[in-house]
């Protein structure tokens, strides 16, 4: 009788196939935050036009956005590891051609090169460490580790991009990339397993059609009403977006191979998880964006100043997301995620109290020690999405995990970020001083760095005051907006608690440690082994399967 090894622990070949893994997640994040230290320096060498900037900067995500499920799924079919290692030989040589592009329309051509591959890369990732950490401590502090990556690249980003910018020509900012996907490409195949679901059907394209019929107006629109506010065309990619998007959803309830799992909606556990962090999301992507416009025009620091003081924040949300699953298997999560969105409140809670001439160490100190809060949802709620997804569908449940995080980027920009600078405007409009012409208000209105540019035209002693109200306005917006994400946070602290107390945190990973062995004896998923694999000495013999290829642990004697 065939016995199937339920949950086994991790060995030295899957740790440092963790490495390798964090090594893209680290990229992608650093690519994220270093272009906007590049795009000054390429513009002048491209001549790109301001419309031409903007979709330098912005195609890249949406191109993440649009892919994401399309990828998830693609990969739980031909095959995750598959598909990482295509996508990372797509984004190097997409990096390349980036580097040294030789217009912007070439540039913005091999951004959108670069969004597709990287939408491969994050799902993938996700995917093959639920498949390689079957221990719930191990999947717990593994998924901790990816997304502390993640979290620490938007940090070293500014650092590296302003080492690389004062040294070489903006194209080296893009071949960032080239060298961690020659490593990924060399070890991948030899550290990572392989992992695919048999029964995963062929790819509905019309599914793939409305699923970025549905992502890409949605996010183009959210970003594009946060800068222009609600302007008719955004407006109306949204509601198309979203019209798509029930077409999306009602086909996938009829299709027999879906690219989604709608069934993963009803698990109690994905659901709560998913909507909480999305939420957690929406709130940090908009504070953060008010964080960096006061730190740069307020507190007058550079890209790279700024990206330094922020390192302590940075730094304890790692140490937060380290340290979270090993408390989780002594407090339930619901405790331990409430009671770290509650700190967060209270460190957004500080940030209210910062003022435009001596703000500065209060900013940090409230940051960081919101940080620390939402560490245990970062780490513990990504665990929660993938464990409580069966094994053949975890690549759909990691693509559903990132676009939602996506998509919370996108809505928090568009709300609180907007919400911010509408603050701006009423408090500049109500305190400038009357004698500054209205002309030159009107295009102060737009933002405290048109407004820095139209006080050059007006004498010393009245520029002086219209930057003055500048910054206490957008002083105002960041404290408005702090202190809405301080209410939202505590909501959602009770949110954590009243809706995951049921969760265990060992017996949501053992769970799904128990499937993924039931679904390997029963033909639940096909799991290949990485190259070479050592066969067990004496007390196990490998048999593969005729009919799946699956490898089956069988007792010897």
């Amino acid at each position: 009788m065939n016995v199937v090894s339920a949950a086994p622990k991790a060995g030295r070949r899957e740790w440092i196939g963790l490495a390798v893994l964090a090594l893209p997640t680290l990229l992608l994040s650093i690519d994220m935050s270093v272009l906007y230290l590049a795009l000054p320096h390429l513009t002048v060498d491209l001549g790109a036009s301001s419309t031409e900037q903007l979709w330098i900067m912005d195609i890249y995500g949406f191109m993440i956005a649009g892919f994401l499920v399309t990828m998830g799924t693609l990969g739980d079919r031909i095959g995750r590891r598959k598909l990482l290692l295509i996508g990372g030989a797509a984004f190097g040589a997409a990096s390349v051609l980036a580097a040294y592009s030789t217009s912007p329309e070439m540039l913005i051509a091999t951004r959108a090169l670069l969004g597709v591959a990287g939408a491969t890369l994050m799902p993938s990732t996700l995917a093959l460490i639920s498949n390689m950490f079957r221990d719930p401590k191990q999947m717990g502090f593994a998924i901790s580790v990816w997304i502390s990556c993640f979290m620490g690249g938007m940090t070293v980003g500014p650092l590296v991009g302003g080492i690389l910018l004062e040294n070489f020509w903006w194209g080296s900012a893009f071949l960032l990339g080239v060298p961690v996907m020659v490593v990924l490409l060399a070890v991948g195949r030899f550290l990572l397993p392989e992992y695919k679901s048999p029964s995963a059907g062929r790819l509905d394209l019309a599914s793939v059609a409305l699923s970025l019929g549905t992502i890409l107006p949605v996010v183009y629109g959210l970003k594009e009403i946060a800068k222009q506010g609600l302007v008719l065309f955004p407006v109306v990619a949204l509601v198309a977006g979203l019209l798509v998007g029930v077409a999306f959803v009602r086909r996938q309830q009829r299709i027999e191979n879906p690219m989604i799992d709608l069934k993963l909606f009803t698990n109690r556990t994905f659901a709560s998880a998913l909507g909480i962090n999305m939420v957690t999301g929406v709130v940090a992507a908009g504070t953060f964006f008010l964080v960096n416009l006061y730190l740069q025009l307020v507190a007058g620091l550079s890209p790279l100043e700024a990206g330094l003081w922020q390192v302590p924040g940075t730094l304890a949300m790692v140490g937060s997301n380290l340290l979270a699953p090993k408390l989780a298997h002594r407090i339930r999560p619901a405790y331990l995620i409430g009671a770290g969105l509650a700190v967060t409140a209270v460190g957004h809670l500080v940030v209210t109290q910062v003022d435009a001439s001596h703000g500065l160490v209060l900013l940090v100190v409230g940051l960081t020690i919101g940080n620390i809060g939402v560490g245990p949802m970062v780490a513990l709620g990504n665990a929660l999405v993938m464990s409580a997804a069966p094994p053949e569908r975890a690549g759909s449940a990691a693509s559903v995990s990132e676009t939602s995080a996506e998509l919370g980027i996108a809505l928090g920009v568009a709300t609180i970020g907007s919400l911010g600078t509408l603050v701006y405007r009423s408090e500049l409009t109500a305190n400038v001083d009357p004698a500054i012409p209205s002309g030159v208000v009107e295009v102060a209105r737009e933002g405290l760095a048109t407004a820095a540019q139209a006080a050059q035209s007006l004498p010393t002693d009245v520029a002086s005051s219209l930057l003055t109200t500048g910054r206490e306005a957008l002083t105002t917006g960041l404290t408005t907006g702090f202190t809405i994400s301080a209410i939202v946070f505590a909501l959602l602290a009770v949110a954590a608690v009243l809706t995951l107390r049921h969760v265990n945190a060992h017996d949501a990973a053992h769970d799904a440690a128990h499937d993924a062995a039931h679904d390997a004896a029963h033909g639940g998923g096909e799991v290949e082994e990485p190259e070479p694999v050592p066969a067990p000495a004496a007390r196990t013999a490998v048999e593969d399967c005729d009919d799946c290829e699956e490898k089956v642990l069988e007792p010897v004697g």
